[in-house]
C-alpha cells in the first residue's frame, strides 16, 4: 500500500478531530481520493469545468434575498436569506455532488454510491450523475424513504437505484454504513459521493471545499447589497456541510457565527441530535467528533422532525469549530421549527425545508441579544416536507 503521507489537513482544532478511521479495503481507495482531489484543486481546466456547470446546471450565483417584512416581525433591522432552495435539485447539496461525480469521472470511476437522509443528496447525487452519464446507488433508511417519498420518486426518475435500509432507526446512520459497505464492496469501479462533512479524511475537507461556494457567494454579495457585512451569519447543522459552507468564509471577519441543532422533541437522549452539549468524543464512520452515545459508549438514537438534522455526529470541523468557540451552536425543537417555517411563508413567501427552519427558529434570541442585522443560509426548498407541514400543522 502506498504510505503517501496526506497533503491536506487529517485533523481540526486543538482537540484534533477527524482522521481517517477507516477498515483497510478503505485505505487506498481514501489515498487515491486525497491524490486525485489534490490534484484536481490545481488544475485549471477542472475548476473551469465545474466552474461552468456550476453556473449553467445549478443556477450558481444563487441569489440573496432581502426579507424586510420578517426581520420586523422578529424584532431585526435586516435580515437576508441566502437562497440555496433556489438551486437545480433544490438544495445546497447539489454543489458537493456535482463536484465530486466530476472528480469521480476524473478518476476513472464509472459508479457512483451515495446516501442520504433527508433525499436531497440522493436527488443531487441522482442529477449529477444523469448529467455525467455514471450509474448511480442510493443507500436511504425506510423511515426517511416514508417521510420524503417526492425525493425517492425524484431519484427513480432519475434512473438511481434507492436501496432501502431497514436496519436500526431506518434513517441516516444506518444508510451510511449501508453506504460504507457498498463502497468498500465495489470500490475499483465505485466512487463514494459523502454527502456531508463526515467521514474519514479526505471526504471533511473535500465536502467543506466544495461548499464554501456559498458563503464566498454570500460574503460578496451583502458587501454590495449593504456596503458592510451583518452583525451575524447563521445557518443549520446536521453532518455540517451547509454549515460549514455558509459560515467558514466567514471566520476572519469581527462578526457571530451560529449553527442550529435538532433540539428534537426533549431533552433527553434519544429525544433529539443535538451533539454539542450532550455529545462526548467517539469515532464514527471514520472520524473522531462529538457523538451522541449512551452510557455503555454505544451510538445512541436520535430524534428530529427534520431528516437531514436526525443524525448523531457532528462533522468534526464543525464540531472543533465550536469547541474552539470561533461557532455558537445553538438548538431549535421540532415545534420552534415548525413555527418559523409558517413565519418565513406568511412574511416572505417563501416555503423553507424543515432544516433552514431550525435556524429561522433562533431570529428572536438573536434579537433579544441585541443583533441587528443577520445573513442566514437557507439551505433548501420545504416541498419535500410538504407532507410534515400538512400532517403538523393541521393545512
Amino acid at each position: 500500500m502506498r504510505t503517501t503521507e496526506f497533503q491536506l489537513p487529517t485533523r481540526f482544532g486543538a482537540g484534533g478531530l477527524g482522521g481517517c478511521y477507516a477498515p483497510e479495503t478503505l485505505m487506498q481507495p481514501l489515498l487515491d481520493l486525497e491524490d486525485a482531489f489534490r490534484k484536481a484543486l490545481a488544475d485549471r481546466s477542472f475548476q473551469a469545468e465545474l466552474k461552468g456547470e456550476l453556473r449553467h446546471f445549478v443556477g450558481r450565483p444563487t441569489p440573496l434575498t432581502s426579507a424586510p417584512r420578517l426581520a420586523a416581525r422578529l424584532g431585526l433591522q435586516g435580515l437576508f436569506l441566502k437562497r440555496e432552495d433556489l438551486t437545480h435539485t433544490g438544495a445546497h447539496k447539489i454543489n458537493n455532488a456535482l463536484a465530486q461525480a466530476l472528480l469521480a469521472r476524473r478518476m476513472g470511476k464509472t459508479q457512483i454510491i451515495a446516501e442520504t437522509g433527508a433525499g436531497q443528496h440522493g436527488v443531487a447525487a441522482a442529477a449529477a450523475c444523469a448529467r455525467l452519464g455514471l450509474k448511480c446507488t442510493v443507500y436511504m433508511g425506510v423511515t426517511d424513504m416514508a417521510r420524503q417519498a417526492p425525493n425517492v420518486a425524484r431519484m427513480r426518475l432519475f434512473g438511481t437505484e434507492v436501496v432501502p435500509v431497514e436496519a436500526g432507526q431506518g434513517t441516516l446512520k444506518e444508510a451510511v454504513n449501508e453506504a460504507l459497505r457498498a463502497w468498500a464492496a465495489r470500490c475499483d469501479k465505485a466512487h463514494y459521493i459523502l454527502g456531508s462533512a463526515l467521514g474519514p479524511h479526505p471526504f471533511p475537507t473535500l465536502v467543506r471545499t466544495f461548499q464554501t461556494v456559498i458563503g464566498e457567494e454570500a460574503r460578496a454579495q451583502i458587501l454590495e447589497q449593504t456596503g458592510s457585512l451583518p452583525d451575524a451569519v447563521i445557518a443549520c447543522a446536521g453532518g455540517g456541510s451547509n454549515g460549514l459552507g455558509l459560515l467558514v468564509p466567514f471566520l476572519g471577519d469581527t462578526l457571530h457565527r451560529f449553527a442550529v441543532e435538532a433540539g428534537g422533541h426533549g431533552p433527553a437522549l434519544g429525544e433529539h441530535a443535538a451533539r454539542l452539549d450532550g455529545g462526548r468524543m467517539g469515532v464514527l464512520h471514520g472520524c473522531k467528533t462529538l457523538l451522541l452515545q449512551d452510557q455503555h459508549g454505544h451510538t445512541a438514537e436520535t430524534a428530529s422532525i427534520s431528516a437531514g438534522l436526525d443524525y448523531p455526529a457532528l462533522g468534526p470541523e464543525l464540531a472543533a469549530l465550536a469547541l474552539d468557540e470561533k461557532i455558537e451552536v445553538l438548538r431549535a425543537s421540532d415545534d420552534q421549527a415548525l413555527e418559523a417555517a409558517t413565519w418565513l411563508c406568511q412574511s416572505e413567501g417563501i416555503l423553507p425545508a424543515l432544516e433552514s427552519s431550525h435556524a429561522l427558529a433562533l431570529l428572536p434570541e438573536l434579537a433579544k441579544r441585541g443583533f441587528s442585522t443577520a445573513l442566514l443560509g437557507l439551505s433548501g426548498r420545504g416541498d419535500k416536507d410538504l407532507s410534515t407541514y400538512q400532517s403538523k400543522l393541521g393545512i
